[in-house]
């Protein structure tokens, strides 16, 4: 039988979702713990594959596993999982649903603190409190619609197509002292979104016009596009079905 599984997770100390040989992931933790507590190899499958550092706030996944699960599962899966990682709720689903293709939407957001405050750090970006995000904003209309993505892109990456659909995208001020980029789209291409919001910051700090960012896209070209931002300021935010 198909589950599906809410959970979230801090990306310090992983080498982002996907399993990987050199060290602890996400997807590696979760099958470990939960092939321990049913006592059977389990494999987990996520709505997406977070870089190495990145947390998410909301993170989607499936497994098959037998048709009666225990019901303190959650709690114990919480207990072996580590700090990092907290489980919300496992329910069963049909057997064809898939937590990763039947997405329709999905939801990051960039959080830049302009005041040094030791509460939030390192789970924020410290910004310059000069930043323009007026025109940061400007740059970011540019950013809605259907097009090819590959400008935001990491090299060498194996994906049918770099087109993206995205639909929202703009930076918000959350309070004084703090402001976060959020970007809605069908699907992201990997850095992707560390990429853009490199770029929309050189435009707040003046390096280029806000208008650059629709021929950045244009040119379909990596070297073109800012650098890639820290990822321990960036969140998978929201999963719709």
């Amino acid at each position: 039988m198909r589950y599906f599984m809410r959970l979230a997770y801090r990306g310090e100390g992983f080498l982002g979702w996907q399993v990987q040989p050199q060290g602890p992931t996400v997807q590696s933790t979760l099958e470990q713990a939960l092939s321990r507590l049913l006592k059977q190899p389990i494999a987990v499958t996520g709505a997406g594959r977070t870089d190495t550092g990145v947390n998410a706030r909301m993170m989607v996944a499936h497994f098959d596993a037998p048709n009666s699960l225990p019901s303190d599962l959650v709690y114990r899966l919480n207990c072996t999982v580590g700090k990092n990682i907290a489980v919300y709720e496992i329910w069963p689903v049909a057997d064809d649903a898939h937590a990763r293709f039947d997405a329709t939407e999905r939801t990051y957001r960039y959080y830049a603190a302009t005041r040094k405050t030791p509460f939030f750090y390192p789970l924020t970006w410290s910004a310059p409190p000069s930043l323009d995000f007026e025109a940061m904003n400007q740059g970011a209309a540019y950013l809605i619609g259907r097009q090819d993505f590959t400008s935001f892109s990491k090299l060498h990456t194996q994906v049918k197509t770099n087109i993206c659909d995205v639909r929202r995208a703009q930076w918000v001020q959350a309070d004084e002292d703090m402001w976060y980029f959020e970007i809605s789209a069908d699907r992201f291409l990997r850095n992707m979104v560390r990429a853009v919001v490199g770029t929309l910051v050189d435009v707040g700090r003046g390096k280029m016009p806000a208008a650059d960012v629709k021929r950045i896209i244009e040119q379909r070209d990596r070297c073109s596009a800012g650098t890639s931002m820290p990822p321990h300021a960036l969140y998978l935010w929201d999963i719709k079905y």
